[in-house]
């Protein structure tokens, strides 16, 4: 959303003569939401950590109308019109901070849990950001002459005691679409919270949601890059292999990993409707991206893509009498899921069970519970990469990955695949992550010898 020039150029007003119909949801500009919350990488603290401490937050809400007044002017050669769009900033912000006053007053009460007005101030910051975006993507529509409406999803103008589904339901019931365009907010305001539900993947979610209540031919997601065999940045825009189709089961091994395609609880309304999702690169408008559908299977057996993290631990726990024991894992996974955790990969064999977590869940706490409970716990900060595709299920595969891993020089400390074949999993040391990632994109995606298929 901050390249809004190439947004507008490349999305918005391409093909403009058939513009009439389409709902664009928008996202936060870059940045606004880490301003507002917390920097979602580093954790750098934004406006809800001040408010949470109860000191300071009015100041950083007047230093982020500042900010986004100053994101305004740079919109000013796209048609924003600076009077209408500062105005908006003033208004919301204001509109924000009678919120919040309200909220601390109850803080002080006692009232209401603490934690329950923390999660209410949260959801009213994070709105702010799609507001902003969405209203000037409607005004630089209309300084360009197109019929373009405002859906705010943010209900910060009601009362309405609605769900998330009933707010948008509510929303495009009865909506003619055929005269106009309409830009709505990914965030959206609802009785059980959006944030508490999904966190910083609302705007997809929003965007599945009103896809599933519109029932479009197909929901478009723009992103900066195209859906490729391979990270790019790792291994050359050369050797990355645009995938031109794929499934649904395949976008949620990417996610598994923390490579979204798409968010996985935007992705499971609309494969249950049966909508088909496009990803396109923003800044490649005529390229016709990646289309995944519901049944999609390669006609060729082949790897689609490889990705991974280098962000894991491996805790591996070993005890002697767990051979031949009934549900000896039980109480382990009680412990895991009692810590929130739900973890990537689990392999076993006779006396060892090995679950590899995102290094976040590897809690001081979980390891010391883990370690009076079982007799050895080895805890391992590892990477884990995968070679994903929908049809895979092929003799040799498995073992050509592992030969292109060897022949890199890197060792297998973990692997998994299951019957269903669309994913192998391998974890291995972290300071090989980016040469297995490259290893196994050319030995199986560049240099496989089945062809690329078309989009």
């Amino acid at each position: 959303m901050s390249a809004f020039g190439d947004v507008l150029r490349h999305i918005m007003l391409h093909n403009k003569a058939h513009i009439n119909g389409r709902i664009y949801v928008v996202s936060a500009y870059s940045g606004v939401t880490n301003q507002l919350l917390e920097h979602k990488k580093t954790g750098e603290r934004g406006i809800y950590a001040l408010f949470a401490e109860g000191k300071g937050y009015q100041d950083a809400l007047a230093a982020l109308a500042v900010s986004l007044k100053k994101l305004n002017a740079g919109f000013a050669e796209h048609g924003l019109p600076l009077d209408v769009a500062d105005a908006f900033i003033d208004r919301r912000i204001a509109q924000a901070r009678e919120y919040l006053g309200a909220m601390q007053h109850v803080l002080a009460s006692g009232y209401i849990a603490r934690k329950d007005i923390l999660l209410a101030a949260r959801e009213v910051l994070a709105s702010i950001g799609e507001s902003h975006s969405a209203f000037n993507s409607v005004e630089m529509l209309k300084a360009a002459g197109v019929n373009a409406v405002l859906m705010d999803l943010a209900g910060f103008d009601d009362n309405e005691a609605w769900t998330i589904d009933e707010r948008i339901a509510n929303s495009f019931k009865d909506l003619e679409l055929s005269d106009k365009v309409v830009v709505a907010t990914g965030y959206t305001k609802g009785t059980e919270g959006i944030m508490r539900e999904f966190d910083r993947g609302y705007s997809e979610v929003t965007f599945s949601k009103i896809a599933v209540e519109v029932r479009p031919t197909e929901a478009v997601i723009h992103k900066e890059f195209h859906l490729s065999s391979a990270d790019p940045n790792l291994v050359g825009l050369e050797n990355a292999v645009i995938v031109g189709a794929t499934n649904y089961d395949v976008a949620d091994q990417l996610a598994d990993v923390g490579m979204e395609a798409i968010h996985p609880k935007a992705a499971k309304p609309m494969e249950l409707a049966g909508i088909p999702i496009r990803l396109k690169n923003t800044f490649e408008p005529d390229h016709p991206g990646t289309l995944i559908t519901k049944d999609f299977v390669g006609e060729r057996a082949r790897v689609e893509m490889v990705t991974g993290t280098d962000k894991v631990t491996l805790i591996e726990i070993h005890d002697p009498s767990m051979v031949g024991t009934v549900g000896f894992d039980a109480s382990l996974m009680e412990i895991i899921s009692r810590h929130d955790i739900s973890y990537i990969l689990k392999a076993t064999n006779a006396n060892s069970i090995a679950h590899l977590i995102w290094d976040n869940q590897a809690s001081e706490e979980l390891i010391a519970e883990l370690e009076s409970r079982y007799q050895v716990v080895t805890v391992k900060k590892s990477a884990i990469v995968c070679a994903i595709g929908s049809n895979i299920g092929i003799p040799g595969v498995l073992a050509k990955a592992a030969q292109a891993l060897a022949d890199a020089g890197v060792n297998v400390n973990c692997v998994s695949q299951t019957l269903r074949q669309v994913s192998m999993q391998f974890v291995i040391e972290r300071e090989d992550y980016k040469t297995a990632v490259k290893a196994l994109n050319m030995a199986l995606c560049v240099n496989s010898g089945a062809p690329v298929p078309k989009a």
